[in-house]
């Protein structure tokens, strides 16, 4: 039996969200997490009971213990996208459980927010922007596609770190390692891998994946039926 069954996923109509995910856990366990560059709402609901948690951007992989029978939404917000009232860098590797409210909603910014769905989450993030409760600079976007704007290298600085909680080189470190987990998972060898993701050499390789990915390029090619 798989950890996670019932896993569905979809793109969404909000310029707020990444994707939208949604799984059962099958049984008690533990499971290896990335590090993550987005911020994260994921809705646990377990014995009758929900809990809403906001998730800054993760710096390194780590371990997740899980509930057998929780079902669990997951939001995986733009890049970009940041609460003004909740300082990034003081999220940066923390899970803020949101406080519950009356009967399936929570508290947040001073108001009571009904628990989103699978099916509603655009709505809900609808709602959240009309109430610049969460908004998006697009600023990030411009940096991350080499286009960044007229403005002071400070002033960039600032505003990627109070969007974000992290710095642009933080992000192009991550994004190259999962570049480099893409194409090892497809097919290419380690030493190809090096060479095409712009690693030094094999153990620089290794200590990025296994920092920022949670597995060797070992792991990862065992995991995919190649023979290492």
């Amino acid at each position: 039996m798989d950890l996670f069954s019932d896993y569905r996923e979809r793109r969404s109509d909000s310029p707020l969200v990444e994707l939208v995910m949604t799984a059962r856990v099958g049984y008690d366990g533990t499971t290896i997490r990335p590090a993550e560059i987005h911020w994260h709402l994921a809705l646990a609901r377990h014995q009758g009971q929900a809990r809403l948690v906001l998730a800054g951007p993760l710096t390194s992989s780590g371990v997740v213990t899980v509930s057998e029978g929780a079902e669990i939404l997951w939001i995986k917000l733009k890049l970009g996208a940041f609460m003004p009232h909740l300082p990034a860098r003081e999220l940066r590797d923390r899970e803020t459980i949101l406080p519950d409210a009356a009967s399936n909603s929570f508290w947040l910014h001073g108001s009571t927010w009904q628990f989103p769905d699978y099916e509603n989450v655009d709505t809900f993030v609808d709602r959240l922007a009309t109430e610049d409760v969460l908004v998006h600079d697009p600023l990030v976007n411009e940096v991350l596609q080499d286009r960044p704007p007229d403005l002071s290298p400070r002033t960039i600085r600032h505003r990627f770190l109070q969007a974000t909680g992290l710095t642009h080189g933080h992000v192009l470190q991550f994004e190259r390692a999962q570049r480099a987990a893409g194409l090892l998972q497809r097919g290419a060898s380690i030493l190809d891998t090096v060479f095409e993701a712009g690693y030094y050499d094999q153990p620089h390789l290794t200590r990025s994946l296994k920092h920022w990915i949670g597995h060797t390029p070992a792991e990862i090619l065992r995991a995919t039926g190649i023979a290492v």
